[in-house]
């Protein structure tokens, strides 16, 4: 595992790169098809192509699979591995993409075949290696919906908290872009014939960051601005990115009605906005991993280790999942920290117990 997680982390594949990102995939794919694992690989104009990796179970009948999930993109630009690949100081490994999420496509391929040598389960298990998460899944989202559709349960293998323990709760998220126009004008001729696209622009960034609650966990965050064409005019246009985080679903349908409703009315007479939708995470809420942890928990007291569950405002592809109401656990990958970082880390001696529980979950699902 260790030498397979080496391999990975040494090929650059930010979500950019399809390259890259690609030749994770076809390494991840010979591992599998090597194994006799039938693998699926669909292929993208521009995103990274998709692999669906199944293995069938042993009933006639058409039975709803288990569902495991990682994303081979990483947030570090090509050339990085160059800079600084993957290296190992005892059981810690450092590198691009270590635990978000290479250590976890590891995982997941190796109870792939842990299974594989099993006698085959009564239902088919199928694990699904996506391109882009890190920038929102804007391609992967439909694949993950369409595979998911009526699967028993869904296992995302991100990496294992700092502390120890799997993800049962994470916030949603949705990005957006604002764009105001307004009117052209001399700021010292005629600054009354104009209208500011940039003071419409800074009357709803304040509007906006009203709406950020943190005692219900709502956050707004207009990140970026840019517009105006010189000092001395009148900005006819402005932009903004807005990221924001929420917990439930109710949460999130309350806060977009209210953006919609100050991007309606930017304050600022001659002046128009719009609200345009980037990329989106739906919450996976606990509702949707109490049952799959429950399960979890008593397989990996069983390999020897103690779990809980925990609660992060990181999104993930998970509540993709526990939003078309399947059960959902994430963050079932290798123990990892400091993601998104030079000093990221997977813990090594987690990487098998993890696995074995997550096994061991799958055959426990076959049992009752």
């Amino acid at each position: 595992m260790t030498a397979c997680l080496e391999t990975l982390v040494n090929i650059d594949s930010h979500s950019s790169d399809k390259a890259g990102v690609d030749r994770v995939g076809e390494v991840i794919e010979s591992w599998l098809v090597e194994d006799g694992i039938a693998v699926e690989r669909i292929r993208r104009p521009e995103a990274g192509d998709i692999l669906l990796a199944t293995l069938p179970g042993c009933d006639d009948a058409e039975q709803a699979p288990i569902l495991l999930m990682g994303h081979r993109d990483t947030v570090f630009p090509t050339g990085t591995v160059v800079e600084r690949g993957y290296s190992c100081q005892g059981d810690t490994a450092f590198g691009p993409g270590v635990a978000d999420m290479k250590a976890g496509l590891v995982l997941n391929v190796f109870v792939l075949r842990a299974l594989r040598h099993c006698t085959a389960l009564p239902f088919p298990v199928q694990a699904l290696f996506t391109a882009d998460e890190e920038i929102g899944s804007p391609d992967g989202t439909a694949f993950i919906r369409q595979t998911a559709e009526g699967a028993r349960a869904v296992f995302n293998a991100e990496p294992g908290r700092v502390s120890g323990n799997v993800v049962t709760a994470r916030k949603g998220g949705a990005s957006f872009v604002i764009e105001v126009t307004g009117k052209a004008a001399h700021s010292g001729v005629s600054h009354a014939d104009g209208a500011s696209a940039i003071e419409a622009l800074a009357r709803m960034t304040t509007r906006i960051h009203a709406l950020t609650d943190y005692d219900s966990g709502v956050t707004t965050n207009i990140g970026t601005i840019s517009g105006g064409t010189a000092r001395n005019a009148v900005a006819p246009f402005a932009r903004a990115e807005l990221d924001t985080r929420f917990v439930t679903a109710e949460q999130r349908e309350h806060l977009i009605a209210e953006l919609n409703a100050i991007v309606g009315d930017p304050g600022v007479p001659g002046t128009m906005a719009r609200l345009i939708p980037k990329s989106e995470f739906l919450p996976l809420e606990s509702v949707m991993s109490e049952a799959l942890f429950a399960r979890y928990q008593c397989q990996a007291r069983i390999v020897g280790f103690a779990v809980e569950g925990e609660f992060t405002g990181g999104c993930s592809d998970a509540g993709t999942t526990a939003s078309l109401g399947i059960p959902t656990l994430c963050g079932t990958g290798p123990v990892g920290a400091l993601m998104h970082t030079e000093d990221e880390y997977c813990q090594l001696d987690t990487l098998v117990p993890r696995a074995q529980a997550l096994a061991l979950t799958i055959l426990d699902l076959a049992e009752r």
